[in-house]
């Protein structure tokens, strides 16, 4: 049964439910691992930003983990910036769990937890080769930006933000 702040959606007979777990939680250690051997075979090297488990705690930010069928295939999580926008980060969809819309599943229930802490406007990066991810950011709302931390100077990398009360991207 979902705990408090899961959300759970059904498609079909088909359960998926999002909760917030500990950025030190196994599953979110598995699946942070996994996601890093994509950006291995991806980009040649795992994500170097850096990342601090405690970012990823209330009032700071909420890791989520979505869980099919009781198996952890998702995550995406938020955390605050000193310009009082928060940062998406490890925004996943295990490779077996992919093409089902769970991705937009996390991301809205990712959107919905930073507006409910009071964050006006998400902001993220990925990369040039991610491209669903891209595809759905741009689907969302989201839109290009000015670079910003660990990647600001990587060519290649892609920036994009979407406010998510009546204010406009700054």
């Amino acid at each position: 049964m979902p705990g408090p702040g899961s959300a759970p959606s059904y498609a079909g007979s088909v359960r998926f439910v999002i909760e917030p777990r500990p950025y030190s939680d196994p599953d979110v250690v598995r699946l942070v691992a996994e996601v890093q051997q994509l950006y291995v075979e991806m980009y040649g090297g795992p994500d170097a930003a850096a990342v601090v488990d405690d970012e990823f705690s209330p009032p700071q930010g909420l890791m989520l983990v979505g869980l099919l069928e009781d198996v952890a295939v998702a995550m995406g999580g938020w955390r605050r910036l000193p310009d009082g926008s928060a940062e998406i980060k490890r925004m996943y969809v295990s490779v077996a769990a992919q093409r089902r819309g769970l991705g937009r599943l996390v991301l809205a229930e990712v959107e919905r937890t930073a507006a409910a802490a009071g964050v006006e406007q998400l902001v993220l990066n990925t990369g040039p080769h991610q491209h669903a991810a891209i595809a759905l950011y741009e689907a969302e709302g989201y839109r290009p930006y000015p670079a910003f931390g660990h990647y600001a100077d990587h060519g290649d990398a892609l920036f994009f933000a979407k406010p998510l009360g009546t204010g406009a991207v700054s």
